[in-house]
């Protein structure tokens, strides 16, 4: 079976990666941006006429945090848009037989039920901060569901939780809150500071899940013949952000002061997804948070002593 893995230098799609080499697959397709820009509609659909994979998993998206969605929203709709619109329909013109199209928890209403069921999906208004990101990942979801109606199709979206782990990125103003809280901790530690800066209250409760547990997802799904068309990816747990900087402060041994800076925005208070349908599959996560971070820190600390 080839299977044709977009994005699989990023976060998710390294980790996708790492797991279908350890279940020796060998038929893996990867091609890098300079190679093939997902945003050109022609290239895409060439390459993948040429390559003929017989599963394409599309990890490839233009990601950030609250402070990078929030200030280029008009970049995260549109190359979102392109990136998935040339994968999906290249994939049904080119008789690909399944396609894993990789959302994020956020395409769900902000005042939404918790935990966050499927079907809740396109029943509120979005969350303000990320509502172009999540608007492209929203048109992605129906456009597999539209396509596997039309043309009886297998494409499957999965929708997981904030992710984290190896190969994250730690940028002070597009990251994540986990790995932006990682750094500062880090910092801390390393310059021997007594405050720890968190943006907004630290009051909003956030789910999370380690990269591995989501490779492990795609590979579960790949291989099962599935009704559904959207599946949360999740632990079906959250922990207040105060609770996760604890968390750090604890992990790595620190002496300080934390400032919460009210200014900024919180966005979402609560995001846990309920996760009984992907249970009920048969899948469910299994890496805790503390060996999930033992992983993640090590990676981080040889990537910040090579920037320095």
């Amino acid at each position: 079976m080839s299977i044709f893995l977009a994005g699989h230098k990023g976060l998710v799609g390294s980790a996708i990666l790492r797991k279908l080499r350890k279940k020796n697959y060998k038929k893996i397709i990867t091609i890098s941006r300079k190679n093939l820009d997902l945003l050109d509609q022609k290239a895409v659909h060439s390459f993948l006429k040429k390559k003929k994979p017989k599963v394409v998993i599309i990890a490839a998206a233009k990601v950030g945090g609250v402070y990078h969605n929030n200030t280029h929203g008009a970049d995260f709709i549109y190359e979102n848009l392109q990136i998935q619109n040339n994968l999906i329909h290249g994939s049904f013109k080119n008789k690909v037989k399944k396609v894993i199209f990789l959302g994020s928890s956020c395409i769900y209403p902000k005042k939404s039920k918790q935990p966050i069921k499927e079907k809740y999906l396109l029943t509120g208004k979005l969350e303000e901060t990320n509502e172009p990101y999540a608007v492209a990942k929203i048109a992605g979801v129906k456009m597999c569901e539209a396509y596997n109606k039309q043309y009886k199709t297998k494409y499957l979206s999965l929708m997981p939780t904030n992710t984290y782990g190896p190969n994250d990125n730690y940028h002070t103003n597009n990251s994540h809150f986990f790995p932006a809280l990682i750094k500062k901790a880090h910092e801390c530690k390393i310059k021997k500071q007594k405050i720890f800066k968190v943006w907004g209250s630290g009051k909003p409760l956030r789910e999370l899940i380690f990269v591995d547990d989501i490779a492990d997802a795609c590979i579960f799904f790949m291989n099962k013949n599935i009704k559904d068309t959207i599946i949360n990816i999740g632990t079906g747990k959250d922990m207040r952000i105060k609770d996760y900087v604890n968390f750090l402060i604890k992990k790595l041994k620190l002496k300080v002061n934390i400032k919460y800076d009210n200014k900024k925005p919180d966005g979402v208070f609560r995001k846990v997804l309920d996760v009984n349908l992907a249970r009920k599959y048969g899948w469910k996560s299994k890496i805790s948070l503390e060996k999930g971070f033992d992983i993640t820190y090590k990676d981080f600390e040889k990537k910040y002593k090579k920037n320095q």
